[in-house]
């Protein structure tokens, strides 16, 4: 009943307090886990710490005393007794084996009687809560022991003295026999010694056991929380699996009622848009033939934009008849270049009417041609207004370059900008100049129209593309030209068209401030028109 009775307290939760808590379960038993871990990692180095240090070297101490006896001293002794050695010989030996073995004896008695050792406080923690008691030490048979090794080594040291002094004085039968009683007593070290080596080696053994009982109390708190977490775990994925499958089932109504209510909606609205439908297309037949009357004006200004120029210069060629009549002077040669010229403008003007009659079509003809054609056949038609106005204009083909779009469409730019360049240099009284250089860049055309007419303000540079926006009197300018010219070089040839105020050698020789048109078009031969 306690089990089912915990079942149901925990189902009655909110949903958001199970995941919270299963969160704090998994992660409070990592953290266990984990800390546990390390713990007893750290007892197992502590213990093997202890036993080298408070153990195994001292033994190896004891060792080293034992076999100092039995190289140093014995078998001096006994080479003494043969006289295989020398009396100074014997007495260098002796002493190195006493100064060795009272190292030796200081140094053990120093890391195992001296110090004292401690636990480490984990171990300590662990010992008093799950009452391990450690093995009561016998220190009196240690100190015993001990007690015994101090007094044997005394003894064994002057009797040692004793016989260098006997051998120095040439008593050698007393120091013989002195020698026989002191292989006895060296035999009784070795036996104490050994005694004290059993005893720190079962000192280790306890010790071991003691943290072997500590270690095994770690692992079972261990495999306990491992168990508990994973238990606890599972209990808990399982009421919050319920739980999503009752949220899941109550979800799915609550979509099913919104769906029918939203197919309902739906219906309503498929017999409103259907009016609405109707009302619109009656709406858009109207805004229809009012957009067709908008391009149709457009049209007209761009159409009388590029007629003002060709037909300022037919004026031109007019007055010269009246003119050269006056003086005079027409003659058939002169009638007939103007003739020339005259024709060559009105099929100019003639072409640009079909050209702004698919202005705005995709589907117009792209061509091959040079770039250098097509500047020097605007240049000619623009000619006798520069002439008029006293202004030169200075050619530069650095790169010949052929590329592949609209030939009378990029000659209508090149119209526009010099136009342009012309109404600049209007009020500068002499060396009027406008240079076009034509040359490749970064594997496109490019096109560099400079004058030096003083340059355009910087807060009219950002607006001079826009459509209708003009510094010129209405009679003279409609604001369209420099716009047409940027649609025309961005989306009919996949270009770009920018201006600048620069400084520039226009006639190679004298720096001189003005704008700078740059027009770059790409090289590539099948372009699809956007």
């Amino acid at each position: 009943m306690k089990i089912k009775n915990i079942f149901l307290y925990f189902d009655n939760l909110p949903f958001s307090y199970k995941t919270s808590f299963l969160i704090s379960i998994i992660t409070g038993g990592m953290i266990s886990i984990i800390l546990l871990s390390q713990i007893s990692i750290y007892i197992l180095k502590n213990d093997f710490d202890i036993l080298f240090e408070k153990r195994t070297k001292p033994i190896i101490k004891l060792e080293n005393i034992k076999d100092t006896y039995q190289i140093n001293i014995y078998d001096t002794l006994y080479d003494i007794q043969q006289q295989n050695i020398t009396i100074e010989q014997s007495k260098d030996i002796l002493s190195l084996g006493q100064q060795l073995i009272n190292k030796n004896w200081k140094d053990y008695k120093k890391s195992t009687i001296e110090s004292t050792y401690k636990t480490s406080i984990i171990s300590t923690i662990i010992n008093d809560f799950f009452s391990i008691n450690y093995e009561i030490n016998n220190t009196i048979l240690q100190e015993n022991i001990v007690g015994n090794i101090n007094k044997k080594i005394e003894e064994l040291h002057r009797s040692i003295n004793k016989i260098v002094k006997l051998l120095q004085r040439d008593k050698f039968e007393e120091a013989i026999i002195l020698i026989d009683r002191i292989y006895f007593e060296i035999n009784s070290v070795n036996i104490y010694i050994t005694n004290l080596t059993n005893y720190d080696l079962n000192l280790a053994i306890t010790e071991k056991r003691e943290t072997q009982k500590v270690f095994s109390t770690l692992t079972t708190i261990l495999n306990f929380s491992i168990v508990f977490v994973f238990l606890f775990s599972i209990i808990l994925s399982v009421i919050v699996i319920n739980n999503f499958r009752k949220l899941h089932f109550g979800l799915e109504d609550a979509v099913n009622e919104k769906t029918k209510e939203l197919q309902e909606l739906n219906e309503y609205l498929a017999i409103k848009i259907e009016k609405e439908v109707a009302n619109s297309r009656k709406k858009d037949l109207i805004m229809f033939q009012q957009s067709k009357l908008a391009s149709l004006g457009e049209m007209l200004q761009n159409i009388a934009h590029q007629w003002r120029q060709p037909l300022g210069s037919l004026m031109m060629i007019i007055q010269s008849f009246q003119t050269k009549m006056e003086l005079g002077k027409l003659s058939y040669t002169f009638v007939e270049q103007k003739v020339s010229d005259a024709l060559l403008l009105s099929q100019n003007m003639s072409s640009t009417l079909d050209d702004f009659q698919n202005f705005f079509s995709p589907n117009k003809d792209k061509t091959n041609f040079k770039i250098k054609d097509c500047v020097e056949h605007s240049i000619e038609l623009s000619k006798y207004l520069l002439e008029k106005e006293n202004i030169k204009l200075n050619l530069v083909v650095i790169d010949d370059l052929e590329i592949y779009g609209f030939y009378n469409e990029l000659s209508h730019v090149i119209l526009n900008i010099i136009s342009n360049s012309k109404d600049a240099l209007k009020n500068k009284e002499e060396n009027k100049l406008i240079k076009i250089v034509i040359k490749k860049h970064r594997n496109k055309a490019r096109i560099n129209i400079y004058d030096n007419g003083g340059g355009i303000e910087k807060n009219i540079i950002p607006q001079v593309f826009e459509p209708y926006y003009t510094t010129k009197y209405k009679s003279a300018g409609t604001g369209v030209g420099l716009y047409m010219s940027k649609q025309i070089i961005e989306k009919h040839m996949h270009g770009i068209i920018k201006c600048k105020n620069v400084f520039n050698k226009m006639d190679n020789i004298n720096l001189e401030f003005g704008a700078l048109f740059i027009i770059d078009i790409p090289f590539e031969e099948k372009v699809i028109d956007g």
